[in-house]
């Protein structure tokens, strides 16, 4: 028997959460073109820093169907990262609560792909693609028009129902499914600037408006030289990544702790002393962090940013 639209929906949905997803909602594809000018504003300004890949591929960043072909529907999902636990030391290094885990980049693609196996059994023979924080799609603005949420005053998408420690994960299809019914999400931040006011580098410029070059994530991770000496002494201990603009959210108050198994860290992660983390060697570095996105930057990475702190500490 034919199933229904709404029968479609439910039967994705429900696999949706059974995989642990927060969200879900199924869309249309469509030419982002409102966002062209923001992102190429934005790349004008060479707020991207270093991250050349950011002003490459543009027309397939606004044009889905240009990145897959005959992209018909783009199923937008979030998965909660925020931990129960944190460091044990206040006074340690801190590291980004999305890196506790394994790579959310692994974890949200298997995901995905168990997403597209189920609709290709289940609803209809379709091909597609998994996107996880890796081409060139604009997840935030997906995720915004699906009615996941709004983008707050920090750049991030923020959902009233989670916050937002979430990572945002796309499955582009080439067939049409059943879509839901878009209301948009309106602005919920108000007269509120605490993300601004609290970030120690002044990376937010503008409302919404973030200056990578600034940011303790970019300085931290995708700044492979030295760090910006202007900023010294306003890491705020930050090693990898940083979670300051979302900690003072009061949306994040309504942040509940994951259950995904896959982003528990290490037992030996949380323990870790202040000492513990200036002297960490490879041997170490290797064990704790051998599938996690820590391995981005690397062991001389993450040592180089030690020593950043450590320096500034000290004087």
């Amino acid at each position: 028997m034919k199933k229904t639209d709404a029968e479609i929906s439910t039967l994705i949905k429900t696999k949706s959460n059974d995989l642990g997803f927060l969200d879900c909602a199924i869309i249309p594809i469509e030419n982002l073109s409102e966002e062209k000018s923001n992102f190429e504003r934005w790349l004008n300004n060479g707020m991207h820093g270093e991250m050349s890949y950011m002003n490459q591929n543009i027309e397939k960043r606004l044009n889905p169907e240009l990145l897959f072909e005959n992209a018909k529907t783009i199923i937008v999902v979030l998965q909660n990262y925020f931990p129960n636990k944190t460091q044990n030391d206040p006074e340690a290094p801190v590291l980004s609560k999305y890196a506790f885990g394994i790579d959310y980049h692994f974890v949200l693609k298997d995901k995905l792909r168990k997403l597209l196996a189920f609709i290709q059994d289940e609803i209809a023979p379709c091909k597609g693609r998994p996107f996880v924080d890796s081409a060139p799609v604009l997840e935030r603005a997906w995720a915004k028009k699906a009615g996941l949420g709004w983008i707050g005053k920090n750049s991030n998408l923020i959902s009233v129902e989670h916050g937002s420690f979430f990572f945002i994960g796309e499955l582009i299809l080439d067939r049409e499914l059943p879509f839901d019914e878009i209301k948009e999400v309106r602005d919920h931040c108000g007269t509120c600037t605490k993300c601004i006011d609290a970030c120690p580098t002044k990376a937010i410029v503008a409302d919404r408006i973030v200056d990578a070059r600034k940011c303790i994530s970019y300085q931290t991770i995708e700044l492979k030289g030295e760090q910006d000496q202007n900023l010294k002494g306003k890491f705020e201990n930050r090693i990898f990544g940083c979670d300051i603009c979302q900690d003072v959210c009061p949306w994040n108050l309504k942040s509940n702790p994951h259950d995904e198994p896959s982003f528990k860290p290490h037992p030996k992660l949380l323990p870790l002393k202040k000492d513990d983390w200036h002297n960490i060697d490879r041997s170490l570095f290797n064990e704790l962090f051998r599938n996690s996105a820590v391995k981005r930057t690397g062991y001389n990475g993450l040592k180089r940013n030690l020593d950043f702190i450590k320096k500034k500490s000290n004087e």
